[in-house]
């Protein structure tokens, strides 16, 4: 209703209809008289004004603009879009026109500007919806016309060197840009649906990777636990949770306090996230026949002080990883199991013996990633003990006059209440009682048992003290931890 340019020109930003009559605008200067007579004029509407920071005047014109402006110039473009049979035929040219580039380009610097990790383009019945992972939640951001998907898909392809003309198996790529100034490295995944090719665009952002453990999220009793154990010279460390749940940039910062010149570090990773200095990292091509466990046995012949193991997937891969642990090497790798005490359950059931597995795991860290809290506008409570008791509070916390937060939503995070993530952790020593329970092949349960008397915090635990530390919120623990 409102062209972006008198937008801009005036400083307003329609936000609702407040009746069938009234449009709600959001203003730089809501005394502006002769603007809000040009806007009721233009809309038709009567305009009630609100004040608003010019910044987030500005910042929600371009964020609405840009990718809508895109949209309704193609939608409009019919040279481009004819029929179906006509896209089919020239699928390549089509990728490649103009509209069709600007719209891929500009949905991918907007889910750059988003932080987003994970950009979706999901075709449905009727149109193409595009959805962003933020903070580790999905959010729709806009629908493209069923007619465009062809081109947008491909176009994507194209970028990514995928075969455009293969639409019935899965396939992967990848494509390297520059978004604002920044070096972004994008994984692409398309797998075929029943309504066309759903494609997952994967953002590694190669500036942003943390790699300072501090930044992490960690407490500091966790960190002590955990930094003891990866600077002994020999020895497993595993790092376990579910994908997406951080496991690759808590190795990459442990690898960056060990990197030294002393010290030959080679890694061998599927793919290779980030590209660290001085460490030397090897890709997986399984084409040319380079997996975990040929890549793992190569690497031991390279006279390595530590490995890192992007993935232990197979028994093989878990073989060599542990007896290159019992042979003088710190070995870091990452499995995949819901806590610490399973990781050496779930290695015996792999086949590996579990006298060796007690011998060779020094520790073992679990983790999550939470949503933290927007500081902005975070609203302070007062939590009822029955609350406290079902989401597995302390005893001790009862009855205590406690102030916990929940989220609010305000225009910094884009009205979801959370801005950020930290790592929820629970590091598992492995003792001489936790060896002799792994080698009688007890249960992850009677493990978890014993570690946890002999100090170590539980996933739960650990997420309640950052609740009551007013990092993050009751509902976010209860999201991410079962």
């Amino acid at each position: 209703m409102i062209p972006e340019k008198l937008a801009r020109r005036y400083g307003a930003f329609p936000i609702k209809f407040l009746d069938e009559n009234t449009l709600l605008v959001a203003m730089v200067d809501p005394t502006n008289v002769f603007a809000i007579d040009d806007l009721r004029m233009m809309t038709g509407y009567d305009i009630k004004p609100a004040i608003s920071s010019a910044e987030d005047v500005f910042n929600q014109i371009s964020k609405v603009h840009r990718l809508g402006d895109t949209v309704a110039e193609e939608t409009e473009d019919d040279e481009v879009f004819g029929s179906d049979t006509a896209m089919e035929a020239d699928i390549r040219e089509v990728a490649s026109e103009a509209p069709i580039v600007k719209l891929v380009n500009g949905v991918i610097s907007q889910g750059v500007d988003d932080r987003a990790s994970d950009l979706h383009f999901e075709p449905q019945e009727k149109d193409l919806v595009v959805r962003f992972r933020i903070d580790g939640v999905l959010h729709e951001v806009m629908t493209v016309p069923k007619r465009m998907q062809a081109g947008v898909l491909s176009r994507i392809k194209v970028m990514a060197d995928i075969d455009i003309a293969e639409r019935r198996i899965p396939q992967d790529g990848r494509i390297g840009l520059t978004v604002g100034g920044k070096p972004i490295d994008i994984r692409v995944a398309s797998m075929p649906t029943v309504y066309g090719e759903k494609i997952v665009l994967r953002i590694l952002d190669k500036s942003s990777v943390l790699l300072n453990l501090s930044d992490l999220g960690f407490s500091e009793r966790a960190l002590k636990r955990f930094e003891f154990s990866f600077r002994k010279p020999y020895g497993a460390i595993l790092v376990t949770g579910p994908t997406g749940s951080g496991k690759s940039t808590t190795l990459y910062a442990a690898l960056n306090v060990l990197n030294s010149k002393e010290k030959n570090i080679i890694t061998v990773e599927d793919p290779v996230e980030y590209r660290l200095s001085g460490v030397n990292q090897t890709q997986i091509n399984l084409k040319a026949g380079l997996t975990f466990a040929s890549g793992l046995r190569a690497i031991l012949r390279s006279d390595p002080d530590i490995v890192m193991v992007g993935e232990i997937r197979d028994k093989e891969t878990a073989q060599i990883s542990i007896e290159a642990a019992l042979t003088g090497h710190l070995v870091l790798s990452t499995l995949h199991t819901n806590d610490a005490p399973g990781a050496l359950t779930r290695l015996t059931e792999m086949g590996i013996e579990p006298f060796l597995t007690a011998s060779a795991i020094e520790c073992v860290l679990a983790q999550r990633l939470a949503r933290k809290l927007c500081p902005n506008c975070k609203e302070p409570y007062q939590p009822t003990n029955e609350a406290l008791s079902q989401n597995g509070f302390p005893q001790e916390v009862m009855g205590q006059d406690i102030t916990l937060y929940k989220a609010a939503g305000c225009n910094k995070c884009n009205n979801t209440g959370y801005k950020g993530r930290l790592g929820i952790y629970e590091v598992m020593m492995v003792s001489e009682a936790i060896e002799r329970l792994t080698v009688e092949r007890k249960s992850a349960d009677e493990i978890s048992r014993v570690a946890q008397a002999e100090g170590m915090l539980s996933l739960r635990e650990d997420g309640i003290d950052k609740v009551i530390q007013g990092v993050t919120s009751m509902e976010e623990i209860a999201r991410v931890i079962v």
